[in-house]
């Protein structure tokens, strides 16, 4: 199975948009109550591509079969180096590299823009298939925030991870 990864556009839409959907309904990666329809994602996608942050897309065999992007980690102008990592993989082909792909390609496009730190905020600590992606590149455990939100009907826990981009914070960034 070949992954080939490319910037995401709006005929992927619908495909991310689908992949989302069964996120938000069915588990706690994200903490979504209801499902954002194509336009909404499609919003999402420009806003965050229009800021300059990678948002891409794995493709087997002609079919959208995950997504990643990166955003900002807070609005506070001192984490303008800090990214905050998204990898979604569709069920279908979870377990096959798609994921990996999409970590690989997500920080090599984050160091390229000079970002010095991704973090990565995961749903719970028993989503281990996430854990054990972001662990093998390299992120290790910051903490666990105990009950910090609440779906389908219990607290959740949440595992933030870290890694350093690039100089990390060894060197101060060019555009200082």
């Amino acid at each position: 199975m070949t992954v080939h990864l490319r910037d995401a556009c709006d005929e992927d839409i619908a495909a991310i948009t689908a992949i989302y959907a069964v996120e938000v309904t069915d588990f706690v990666n994200t903490y979504e109550y209801e499902v954002p329809d194509a336009t909404e994602m499609q919003r999402r996608m420009h806003d965050i591509k229009g800021r300059g942050f990678p948002y891409i897309v794995a493709v087997v065999d002609g079919q959208v079969a995950g997504y990643a992007y990166a955003n900002t980690y807070r609005a506070r102008i001192a984490y303008q180096w800090t990214v905050e990592n998204s990898v979604y993989v569709d069920a279908a082909f979870q377990g096959r590299g798609v994921g990996t792909a999409l970590m690989q390609g997500l920080i090599d496009a984050c160091v390229a823009r000079g970002y010095r730190q991704m973090v990565a905020v995961i749903g719970e600590p028993s989503n281990t298939a996430s854990i054990k992606l972001h662990e093998r590149f390299g992120f290790h455990l910051v903490g666990v925030f105990r009950g910090l939100g609440r779906k389908h009907g219990r607290w959740l826990d949440t595992v933030q991870m870290q890694r350093a981009l690039g100089d990390g914070a060894d060197s101060a960034p060019s555009n200082e």
